[in-house]
């Protein structure tokens, strides 16, 4: 049997569903980053509390 069929078609499913998930992934991020309910995160200069860095201080003193 040919393999070079098989090999393509798989690679081709691969690459479609790579790109499928990257599509989900930036339409998700995209709704959470203009949704103004969602809280910023602790890494963001503007974010409300306490840095990640000062998070981290705190649990290991």
């Amino acid at each position: 049997m040919d393999t070079l069929p098989l090999i393509a078609l798989l690679s081709l499913f691969t690459l479609a569903c790579v790109f499928l998930f990257a599509r989900i992934s930036k339409r998700k991020v995209e709704r959470r980053r203009h949704d103004p309910d969602v809280p910023k995160s602790s890494l963001a200069t503007d974010s409300k509390g306490k840095s990640a860095v000062e998070a981290l201080d705190d649990k290991t003193s």
